[in-house]
């Protein structure tokens, strides 16, 4: 009996002297967090929906030339605006390592891209001519200008800190589950 006992405890010794490897901690260096950041690639941290109405007309043409070749193309649409930061532009100069404390600096929120969601409404008014020789429906000058005017209004500065904001979250977040011995600061470079 007294045996099993024994046994038993030079087993949970062992055990716990083998789970319990203290001389295996990982070591924080700028290469570690720069790999853990390169990985994620592009991070999106804010994005948004726009719904604005556009119109689209030459004002340059005469009476005339209006009514035989103009064009009025209204529309509206939803499109989204996808803004970030971009984690594969962090580098070694970027990431300073002491024994209580993790900065890393990245660049400020752009813009990642923009899509249309659902459908675009466009309501296309042509002059007589240009309906017989070039009818064009519009839908093509409508996305662009739509595309256009929510990447413009995305780069509202009060949209841009909220999507800093966000990406220091995001980065500090991240970097919670390599760094755990230290305090992480994200600093972004406007």
């Amino acid at each position: 009996m007294a045996g099993i006992i024994l046994a038993l405890l030079v087993g949970l010794v062992v055990g716990w002297w083998v789970t319990n490897d203290t001389g295996s901690t990982k070591k924080v260096s700028s290469q570690l967090i720069l790999t853990a950041l390169h990985d994620r690639g592009f991070l999106v941290t804010q994005t948004y929906m726009f719904n604005e109405p556009v119109t689209i007309e030459d004002d340059d043409q005469s009476f005339w030339e209006s009514l035989l070749w103009g064009q009025v193309v209204k529309a509206h649409g939803v499109i989204e605006v996808n803004m970030g930061i971009d984690l594969a532009n962090i580098g070694n100069d970027d990431i300073e390592v002491t024994s209580d404390k993790v900065i890393v600096t990245v660049d400020g929120a752009e813009l990642f891209n923009s899509r249309l969601v659902g459908a675009i409404s466009v309501e296309n008014k042509q002059g007589i001519l240009k309906r017989v020789f070039d009818n064009d429906d519009g839908y093509n000058q409508a996305l662009a200008e739509l595309t256009k005017q929510a990447e413009e209004a995305a780069n509202d500065e009060d949209l841009i800190k909220r999507a800093n904001e966000r990406a220091v979250e995001e980065v500090s977040r991240l970097l919670g589950y390599v760094v755990t011995d230290r305090e992480v600061e994200i600093v972004v470079n406007n």
